[in-house]
């Protein structure tokens, strides 16, 4: 029988104090878990008052430590290899997903996807796969892994964030130009970030930089969603 698993980690409640208006899932790299990346939510509160934050620990553990989680084995690090773990848990993902917005009554453009190098990976994959568009794809440190397959499979067109530093020692930063050159050739709006002297991590200018991005795509993705709601005489309600 398969195994099914499914994820759970920590979360922000609204700092508003309200129910959720929009929901922003953060993806952690490979040896960390949930804990890692909802820090960054204290600090995306302040601009976006109304989003819960989801943190999940990746549903696997760490085989290259004896602590913390993985989206995907990194021992073989072929692209064959890579691609096959990523859609070994995309579908797991990708239930994560649909289940928190469906509990929360949120809808696709009211849901933003954050990740962090091996999430990002996850973030990249995932959300062009899904049938209707997320309001944003944010992406720290990561990489577009299987880019010659996102033209034959791209169901939605997020608009895309990505941002890299150049002394990153751990994800090459030019797999940032690589990454956008395929999202944009497959018609996906991308933009990108170079952080100079920046490792692998993200820096205050870069939380800042993600930060602006999500509260932009999240207006823009109510501003479109309304239109469309007014345009069809439907209810806003998802």
């Amino acid at each position: 029988m398969t195994e099914v698993r499914t994820l759970s980690g920590p979360g922000q409640k609204p700092a508003s104090g309200g129910e959720p208006k929009q929901l922003v899932v953060l993806l952690h790299g490979v040896g960390a878990d949930g804990d890692d990346l909802i820090g960054l939510a204290p600090h995306w509160a302040r601009l976006l008052p109304d989003a819960e934050f989801l943190s999940p620990h990746a549903p696997y553990p760490c085989d290259m430590a004896p602590f913390g989680y993985q989206w995907f084995s990194l021992l073989d690090r072929s692209p064959s290899k890579l691609l096959a773990g990523i859609r070994q848990t995309a579908p797991i993902l990708d239930a994560f997903l649909t289940d928190a917005m469906v509990s929360r009554g949120l809808a696709p453009w009211q849901t933003a996807l954050v990740g962090f190098s091996q999430g990002t990976m996850m973030a990249l994959h995932v959300a062009p796969r899904r049938a209707q568009a997320l309001a944003a794809v944010l992406g720290y440190s990561g990489a577009l892994v299987g880019d010659e397959l996102l033209r034959q499979q791209i169901l939605s067109k997020p608009p895309v964030q990505l941002i890299h530093g150049q002394a990153d020692e751990v994800v090459p930063f030019q797999a940032m130009a690589a990454a956008a050159e395929t999202l944009s050739a497959a018609g996906v709006r991308v933009g990108t970030a170079a952080r100079p002297g920046m490792g692998h991590g993200i820096d205050p200018d870069g939380l800042m930089l993600g930060g602006r991005f999500l509260v932009e795509r999240f207006a823009e993705a109510e501003k479109a969603a309304k239109a469309d709601m007014a345009g069809t005489g439907g209810d806003e309600k998802t």
